[in-house]
């Protein structure tokens, strides 16, 4: 497994933007994602990247304004935020897992977690 520790979050009007970090180490990923899990509802998965090909996918209800990303040099994971929702309000949770077994939207399959770190948006 991957030790993942998050950081970013906090606060923001709708219209606004955040930017979240998730550092990695003790392992090599091959796939990254981000989750999020709203009050009352399920963690779902909403963005992953390939970190083999670079290839990234969203779900519909990010796509266009969430931006999954990676620096390589600093072993660190991105998601940034923008024109932020009141509905993405979330505990959101960096994630990983380490073979090349499955594809990267298998969002089942993510065993390494980051601690979560709390976004708010107000409107």
């Amino acid at each position: 497994q991957v030790r993942l520790v998050e950081s970013g979050g906090g606060s923001a009007q709708a219209g606004g933007s955040l930017r979240l970090s998730c550092a990695a180490s003790g392992g090599s990923p091959y796939c990254m994602a981000w989750f999020r899990q709203a009050p009352g509802k399920e963690r779902e998965g909403i963005a992953y990247i390939d970190l083999g090909i670079g290839v990234t996918g969203y779900v519909d209800s990010v796509k266009g304004r969430f931006t999954i990303f990676r620096d390589n040099t600093a072993n660190t994971l991105y998601l940034q935020m923008n024109s932020l929702k009141a509905e993405d309000t979330a505990m959101y949770y960096c994630a990983a897992f380490v073979t090349n077994l499955w594809n990267c939207y298998s969002w089942s399959r993510y065993n390494s977690w980051g601690q979560g770190a709390q976004v708010t948006v107000s409107s």
